[in-house]
């Protein structure tokens, strides 16, 4: 029984087929697959090259590279666009600080809004001596300018006595004048400011660049404060003096052609350092800047340069450069 089955096996057509021509086959067949796979994806991979490659090319022309972005030395700023009303760069801009001279933009606005005589004359008092950091001036008590002269000086070469003697001859007095300061704050929605004084001697004038924007902003819509805050040069004729004082802008960008500034303000103490806010047209596009507590005697006007350096390079720039303390457009509280 045994023998008759093998004979039949081995006289079956299956055992005589060729086992290595059937792997070989299944092989071929395989590759044939794989190669028709791979052909695929070269493909597929050359189609997306094509299409893909020159739109990342001409991304990665238009994308600033990283060291481009901005970096400025001011431990606070604000740079923010008028037209979109939205801030395109903040650094602490909530951060409540002092703010020295630029105080003095307050209180242009407070002797304007009050529609005081212009050409009144009003006489440098022994009051206006600053006593808080011993500052010099070159008016001298006794000297009697006009308002309107005292304003300028003020705004362009920021004067303290000048600054002082508009607070005090304000009707009320100095307490009047600074209720009236911080009334003025609140209105514009200044939220996190306080004034003390209307030079800015005091450290405890405080406010921060974001609501400085604010009072920037509002300050624009005074014809005089934007004629004198960036007027680069003013000679006074006083009776005891033999010649005519001759006053410079505090802000020596005023002198540039390059520069398109609206309105311009310094401010210095060594509480707040060196600050400096302006309204200015960069590349056709109408911005206010605002700089707080630069180290370095030129780093305000540097840090300006290289905003406005980067906006020029990068004119199209939509999304903002901020920090974890997102600004607030001026135009709203």
């Amino acid at each position: 029984m045994q023998q008759k089955i093998a004979r039949s096996f081995f006289n079956s057509p299956l055992f005589f087929i060729d086992l290595p021509d059937i792997i070989h086959n299944l092989f071929k067949l395989w590759m044939s697959f794989l190669n028709k796979a791979i052909e695929m994806k070269l493909i597929i991979f050359l189609l997306c090259t094509f299409l893909v490659l020159p739109g990342s090319v001409l991304a990665q022309k238009n994308r600033p590279a990283a060291t481009e972005n901005l970096s400025l030395k001011s431990n606070a700023a604000l740079i923010f666009d008028e037209q979109q009303g939205i801030p395109i760069y903040t650094k602490n801009a909530k951060t409540v600080m002092p703010i020295a001279s630029i105080t003095k933009l307050m209180t242009a606005m407070v002797v304007l809004d009050a529609k005081l005589p212009l050409f009144e004359e009003i006489t440098i008092d022994a009051s206006d001596v600053d006593t808080i950091k011993n500052t010099r001036s070159r008016l001298r008590v006794g000297s009697a300018l006009s308002r309107r002269e005292l304003l300028r000086l003020a705004l362009m070469a920021s004067e303290n006595r000048a600054a002082a003697a508009l607070g005090r001859s304000y009707p009320g007095g100095i307490n009047a004048f600074v209720s009236a300061m911080n009334n003025k704050a609140f209105e514009l929605g200044m939220g996190d400011s306080q004034f003390v004084d209307s030079t800015g001697l005091n450290s405890n004038n405080v406010s921060t660049a974001h609501d400085l924007v604010k009072m920037v902003e509002a300050a624009y819509d005074y014809d005089l404060i934007r004629e004198f805050s960036t007027t680069a040069e003013y000679a006074v004729s006083l009776p005891d003096h033999h010649y005519a004082l001759k006053f410079r802008n505090s802000n020596m960008l005023v002198n540039s052609a390059s520069w398109d500034i609206g309105i311009s303000k310094t401010g210095f103490l060594n509480e707040a350092g060196r600050c400096l806010v302006m309204q200015a047209v960069i590349n056709e596009k109408p911005v206010i800047i605002v700089l707080l507590d630069s180290i370095g005697k030129r780093t305000r006007i540097g840090d300006a340069n290289r905003i406005k350096k980067w906006m020029e390079l990068h004119p199209s720039k939509k999304q903002s450069q901020a920090d974890n303390q997102p600004a607030i457009p001026a135009s709203k509280v």
